[in-house]
């Protein structure tokens, strides 16, 4: 979902763009990442592989474990020996939403779950392999290619009458769209290392993000607000996940409701 955006984004400005797909390199897997690396010698990385089954996770930790920290090691160690600057993506999943405020670069971070453990574990991977990384936590993504819960509710709305949707999550819904425009940016610029938060500008419960959607997209759907205790799941989500950046000039995307729009259009004209 996010790398087809990306490889859209660094396409249309005018970037020459290898986009591998899962079947074509396997990220777990060292030596094939080694020898792709080395075989295209780009000038920047950018890492959109993962294993985001987050309740899956939670029962198969070597797989994630496999893609989401030794495979991001892997990727980022290529990067640095064929001399290529790396950006990693990560999640709001490394924080345990026990804030108020929007989460910054400096918080704490302490996973509630194996998901959020796993990303963690390949941002420390990432840093030791290649000095020249960007580590990217972002969120609540949506867009072309993969499930999400945009599409979800869509579904769903156009089935029924009335749906129950929690209000005590509460995060930063962004399209790929706009963010692999600033991972773009972020692989054109090698001397800004480190950690960004880079999400949706404003915030809102999965419930409104629902509302959000049908009014947009002209359901007549009733959301209704409900807990997560109504829905229990095998991992722990965080109660309260936007990101905020402290960083000097951060990388600023639209407000969410701005990406839900653009995201609809998208799908009409597709």
């Amino acid at each position: 979902m996010l790398g087809r955006a990306v490889v859209d984004a660094a396409t249309r400005l005018g970037h020459d763009v290898c986009g591998l797909a899962r079947t074509e390199l396997d990220i777990t897997d060292a030596e094939a990442v080694r020898a792709a690396l080395l075989g295209q010698r780009p000038q920047a990385v950018v890492n959109c592989a993962a294993y985001t089954a987050v309740d899956g996770t939670e029962s198969d930790r070597a797989s994630a474990d496999a893609v989401n920290a030794a495979g991001a090691g892997n990727v980022a160690a290529a990067a640095a020996e064929s001399g290529a600057s790396i950006v990693q993506i990560s999640t709001d999943y490394v924080f345990d939403g026990s804030k108020r405020e929007p989460w910054l670069e400096s918080d704490r971070v302490a996973p509630l779950g194996a998901y959020g453990a796993s990303k963690l574990a390949g941002e420390r991977a990432v840093a030791a392999a290649n000095p020249a990384h960007a580590i990217v936590r972002t969120a609540w993504l949506f867009g072309a290619g993969g499930r999400n819960f945009v599409d979800t509710m869509l579904t769903l709305g156009a089935e029924r009458e009335e749906l129950s949707v929690v209000t005590d999550q509460v995060g930063c819904p962004t399209w790929t769209g706009h963010l692999a425009g600033a991972l773009v940016e972020l692989a054109e610029r090698p001397s800004q290392t480190g950690i960004h938060h880079i999400a949706a500008t404003g915030s809102c419960s999965w419930n409104e993000l629902a509302i959000e959607i049908f009014e947009r997209a002209g359901i007549d759907c009733r959301v209704l607000p409900t807990t997560s205790d109504a829905f229990p799941r095998p991992a722990q989500r965080p109660a309260y996940s936007v990101l905020a950046s402290e960083r000097a000039r951060p990388l600023v995307l639209p407000p969410w409701q701005d990406g839900v729009a653009q995201y609809l259009t998208s799908r009409v004209t597709a």
